[in-house]
């Protein structure tokens, strides 16, 4: 696989030129700074590859290109964002960029309640706890209809700690909800998340899946045209919150989407961290069964805290330590590789990333994007290509 790293673009804290020490062989990396809706200009395409060339690297995949709510809901702007969206595919073509990944979560891209909590060993990890969550979604958002998603005693608990909270614990909470986590689509306030969540008052899962294939009935043509891949990631967490509807949670709602859309430019990003946070997800069997749609892989590893079989409390765990078979995961991908290169298919290497590493050492000073330490990625990263090394 080709081991690739996510980069933020001039912002991000890791220099570009630091990689190299790092054995990073391709950039992952989008235009963040260009709203959802919006066609993505050449020149912008050029300027950030340009940026990536004078350190050493080609922009080997976009992540993100993101989906407007507009054309998650089939909203009014939905066609004028789904021509804009055509448009980047096509000026990322003329630049020869080939991977896009997206998503299709409502609203909030990915949600973790706590971005550093301390681990045993000293450092920090992201984590998920639905008991803050139900404070956050109770008591803060005030959403209307939350308390039927909520048993007695988890109001009961949500209510007590929300009574005991400072004020500055609350806005702590929230901004970590909805402040806008990196790569997300949008940065939402609690007043725009209680706009968006009336937005989808009738979409059921049903309707949203629907959306997504008819979406992709309008992109994927062209993509497969101009030599596109398209990959979609999944839900992160794997399970609905704020009443919203999922529809990329597990295999099934995979192997769904990519036979309603029959193309190899409809394809999967593999983030095993994400659909890992469900007890009954299987990694390896993924590859078995998508592989040849998989176009991208994120290698992250996940631990349940709580036994709740439909939403368990989380960390992200240290590379190969948490609940998804790593060396499998990696085993299959290895195998299915080798299948494409006895097919001939030019695209036999699938790009991989680290991703949400724990803030090791001096990252816990470097003040860097929850998820995207430097050292913390590293070791995973030397991890997943001792395990590479070890298997091929």
């Amino acid at each position: 696989m080709k081991q690739c790293w996510r980069w933020f673009g001039p912002q991000d804290t890791v220099a570009l030129q630091d990689l190299h020490m790092v054995g990073v062989e391709g950039i992952v990396t989008a235009l963040h700074h260009i709203a959802p809706g919006t066609a993505w200009p050449d020149a912008e395409i050029a300027k950030r590859q340009d940026m990536l060339a004078q350190a050493g690297f080609a922009w080997d995949v976009v992540e993100s290109l993101p989906v407007s709510e507009a054309i998650k809901t089939q909203s009014p702007d939905a066609a004028a964002h789904i021509a804009a969206y055509k448009e980047s595919l096509a000026a990322l073509a003329r630049r020869g960029v080939e991977t896009i990944c997206y998503n299709f979560m409502p609203i909030l891209d990915w949600t973790r309640t706590t971005l550093r909590a301390p681990q045993p060993h000293g450092g920090t990890a992201m984590q998920f706890n639905l008991q803050d969550f139900s404070v956050f979604d109770l008591h803060i958002l005030a959403r209307q209809g939350a308390a039927e998603d909520y048993s007695e005693d988890q109001r009961t608990a949500a209510a007590a700690q929300f009574a005991g909270m400072s004020d500055a614990e609350r806005k702590a909470l929230q901004d970590n909800i909805v402040a806008g986590l990196p790569g997300a689509n949008d940065t939402w306030t609690v007043e725009d998340v209680r706009a968006q969540l009336r937005s989808y008052a009738r979409i059921t899962p049903e309707r949203l899946r629907q959306n997504l294939i008819d979406f992709l009935a309008e992109v994927v043509p062209l993509a497969e045209r101009l030599g596109l891949r398209l990959c979609c990631h999944p839900d992160d967490p794997p399970f609905g919150l704020l009443g919203l509807p999922r529809v990329m949670s597990t295999t099934g709602d995979y192997a769904t989407v990519l036979d309603a859309v029959a193309s190899p430019s409809n394809g999967a990003t593999l983030c095993t961290g994400s659909l890992g946070v469900r007890a009954d997800f299987d990694a390896p069997e993924f590859v078995r069964r998508l592989g040849d749609r998989i176009h991208f892989a994120h290698l992250r590893n996940t631990k349940r805290l709580s036994a709740d079989p439909e939403r368990p409390d989380f960390f992200e765990a240290a590379h190969l330590e948490g609940d998804t078979d790593m060396v499998g995961t990696i085993r299959a991908l290895m195998a299915e590789e080798r299948r494409r290169m006895a097919e001939g298919r030019r695209d036999w290497q699938i790009p991989m990333r680290p991703d949400h590493g724990q803030e090791l050492l001096n990252d816990r000073q470097a003040k860097s994007m929850p998820g995207y330490p430097l050292i913390g990625r590293m070791r995973g990263l030397a991890e997943l290509r001792g395990i590479m090394a070890a298997l091929g």
